[in-house]
């Protein structure tokens, strides 16, 4: 009797998250058998005849089953491949990366494109048009900030922000009839201050709009926004995802949770996704359903404006995120250490970490981003420390590290330390930085993978310098 070769397997769906992070998107390669999905150096690719052209234009073929050891018809088994076009629109490699992260999330679809900032931007153009209006919640990044008061602006999209998401009066004036999205963060970059994305979800679906959540400080290894709620998300994964600082990118996943159709007969209008782009071509959503803001994004935004993501960096991507899981534990075990011991020190003011028991947010720490041993919350490894002496203690603080690397940026396997108020918020009215907590003697701090006892010996040698102000 012949024994069969028991298959490889490429359908991911229902195995865990660490199984998950290391396997989904990969596909088998039929030229040379390399196990780890290559980087696909090529901007177009080739069409079988005219009309598999014709098809891949009109999005009646987007994925292709194709005949390997892995298909199995008699199940309903296949494995699929995307059938490209032209890397503008999406990579082989990128694919990887996408499924992957998608996955990850509990989401659909994902997109990859050239940079966190593209991710946001990309998100909210498929949503909103000239006219129309967007709500934030106010605790969000400086560049984010920035990007919607500068160039919104100039293409015509306005903002209003929410300070307290628990105030139905605040939403109730922040909201408009031509209002189409409530932005969030899951772990608001610098000061931890983290959203209360049920509540927020709650909001948005009593005026039927999506919720789009930047999960780049959470990670889907923490918090999984889909789950709170929220129906878009998007990453700088230039941070934790990639984890090693040497790739810029961002990523847009679609939740295939949202009623467009409800928000259609509601009076809110989304029409790169439910009308039809040009004559006998249904709508995005009647082509793909669940997957259709994504499709949006992807064709609509990322084809049109070209923020595409390197094949390189996308293949960093995905080899990142094999890891994520087991970096997000070191990242926020070493955390939670150096918050703890930075509060109880002389030459410190206050530490803002949601998941120490001082906190006002502990609760909600606790909740939505589970407790370790001593009931701390787990609120990521990004987190700001206010120092004794104003902007000189700020200075002699940073001048006085020697691990923590002087720089932009966070989610390193390297510890980092930066300046918000002459940085990333140096550019806000002193009432907008006062209200966000900003103030001289503020660090955010990006905690990596070095030894904590390290870290926390590089930070008392700082602290000293502080002291001796």
């Amino acid at each position: 009797m012949t024994q069969q070769t028991a298959q490889p397997i490429y359908d991911w769906q229902g195995f865990g998250f660490d199984t998950r992070q290391v396997h989904a998107g990969e596909y088998p390669d039929k030229n040379s058998g390399l196990r780890v999905p290559p980087i696909a150096l090529s901007a177009g690719y080739l069409f079988d005849d005219f009309d598999d052209q014709v098809n891949r234009f009109n999005g009646s073929i987007h994925w292709r089953a194709e005949d390997h050891p892995g298909h199995d018809a008699a199940n309903g088994f296949s494995v699929s491949e995307h059938a490209p076009i032209y890397s503008r629109q999406g990579n082989p490699t990128n694919w990887v990366a996408e499924e992957r992260l998608a996955s990850l999330e509990g989401g659909t679809v994902s997109v990859a494109v050239a940079s966190g900032q593209a991710a946001i931007s990309a998100a909210l153009f498929a949503l909103a048009q000239q006219g129309d209006h967007i709500v934030s919640t106010g605790s969000i990044y400086g560049g984010t900030r920035i990007l919607f008061g500068r160039s919104f602006k100039r293409f015509g999209i306005d903002f209003d922000y929410v300070w307290d998401a628990a105030d139905d009066a605040e939403w109730e004036r922040a909201i408009r009839p031509n209002t189409k999205a409530i932005y969030t963060e899951t772990i608001p970059n610098p000061r931890n201050d983290i959203t209360d994305l049920r509540r927020i979800a709650e909001v948005a679906a009593r005026y039927n709009l999506p919720v789009v959540v930047d999960n780049t400080v959470g990670t889907p290894a923490l918090i999984r926004p889909f789950e709170h709620g929220a129906n878009i998300v998007v990453h700088s994964t230039t941070k934790f995802l990639t984890g090693h600082g040497a790739a810029v990118g961002g990523a847009v996943v679609d939740g295939g949770n949202f009623d467009w159709e409800a928000a259609e007969r509601a009076g809110r209008s989304y029409p790169l996704i439910t009308q039809s782009s040009r004559p006998g071509v249904a709508s995005m959503l009647d082509r793909f359903g669940r997957g259709a803001y994504a499709r949006a994004v992807r064709e609509s935004v990322v084809n049109d404006i070209g923020p595409t993501m390197s094949p390189l960096h996308g293949f960093l991507l995905h080899q990142g995120m094999e890891t994520l899981s087991l970096r997000m534990e070191r990242h926020v075990d070493s955390s939670l250490r150096i918050a703890a011991w930075l509060e109880q020190q002389p030459e410190v003011l206050s530490v803002d970490y949601a998941g120490l028991p001082s906190s006002p947010l502990h609760g909600l720490a606790v909740r939505d981003y589970g407790a370790d041993a001593a009931g701390h919350g787990r609120t990521g490894s990004v987190f700001g420390v206010t120092v004794r002496g104003g902007i000189d203690g700020a200075r002699a603080f940073v001048n006085g590290v020697r691990v923590f690397s002087r720089m932009t940026g966070i989610g390193d396997t390297r510890s980092m330390i930066l300046h918000p108020l002459t940085s990333t918020h140096g550019t806000f009215a002193p009432e907008i930085n006062d209200r966000l907590g900003i103030t001289p003697g503020l660090l955010r701090l990006s905690v990596g993978l070095e030894s904590a006892d390290d870290l926390i010996r590089d930070l008392r040698g700082a602290l000293d310098r502080v002291a001796a102000l």
